[in-house]
């Protein structure tokens, strides 16, 4: 005997770019959403009957139509729009979930002056937001995490690294004074929501790369936890901040092997970049 404890079926990485063209001044918003749905799909599963099930390229249509329909505002704004038209419309779902990454752009400049209809891609860095809705009516609940991801990060000095516990395998050496890099993955769940997503986003990012580039730290797992609280303390809404941040390590080249004359100095000026492999520290953050 066996049981179908969980199912939930969507369309992944639905890529889509709206342009607005309401004056000569052209904006853009370039999206990649992923849809989920959660409900009274059991049959599909067990049988084969798909009579409950909207297809995921009916869920791929919905979100580039609410793009044109929905897309004026906030993109928090835009996945709360497609989240409840799913549960509020769809007879079979019970929950959605909508994840959207935001991919920036920022405009050419020609001359001095930034040109109005031609961009670069930034990155890797993206913009995230995650909705989830449950529930139709008066008994509906939507929460909302917004955040980034791929944000990568360095300071050359202000680090250090010291006064660990050893044993028998330990050889790596201690440090007041390292390179810290990381590619910081944020989550910043929302208790209460703000007047204006932008602001609050640009408040919550702002936050943390301030506080990464200010605090000395002794270990990145304190820095994540400074980071934490001066996100919460930015944006008042937040209820919680979710971060991960993989240690790009970067170790000092070693120029005594060399038998050059004069030999040649590193005082902490090169380095080799190793992506793998990599400590992964987390932590999680909760307003009490």
């Amino acid at each position: 005997m066996y049981t179908l404890s969980a199912n939930q079926y969507g369309k992944a990485e639905i890529h889509l770019v709206r342009i607005y063209r309401d004056s000569p001044r052209h904006e853009i918003r370039d999206l990649t959403v992923t849809t989920s749905l959660r409900g009274d799909f059991e049959d599909a599963y067990t049988t084969g009957d798909q009579s409950k099930v909207l297809p995921t390229d009916t869920q791929k249509n919905t979100a580039f139509a609410f793009a044109k329909t929905h897309g004026e505002g906030a993109v928090e704004d835009y996945a709360l729009a497609l989240g409840r038209h799913f549960v509020d419309n769809d007879e079979f779902a019970r929950e959605a979930t909508i994840e959207v990454l935001v991919d920036g752009w920022d405009r050419v400049v020609v001359g001095g002056a930034e040109h109005e209809h031609t961009w670069v891609r930034r990155g890797p860095e993206r913009r995230t937001v995650r909705v989830d809705a449950v529930g139709t009516g008066d008994d509906q609940r939507l929460e909302v995490t917004g955040g980034v991801t791929d944000l990568v990060i360095l300071k050359s000095t202000g680090s250090e690294f010291h006064g660990f516990h050893k044993d028998e395998y330990t050889t790596l050496g201690e440090t007041d004074d390292r390179i810290l890099a990381t590619s910081i993955d944020a989550a910043w769940r929302f208790g209460t929501f703000p007047a204006d997503w932008d602001a609050a986003f640009d408040a919550a990012r702002a936050a943390l790369v301030g506080t990464f580039a200010t605090w000395h730290s002794l270990a990145l797992q304190q820095t994540l936890w400074q980071i934490g609280q001066a996100v919460l303390d930015a944006v008042p809404e937040l209820a919680e901040v979710k971060l991960a941040a993989p240690n790009k390590h970067h170790f000092l080249y070693d120029f005594s092997r060399f038998t050059v004359e004069p030999p040649i100095p590193n005082d902490n000026e090169v380095f080799h970049a190793d992506d793998r492999p990599y400590g992964l520290i987390e932590a999680t953050v909760t307003r009490s």
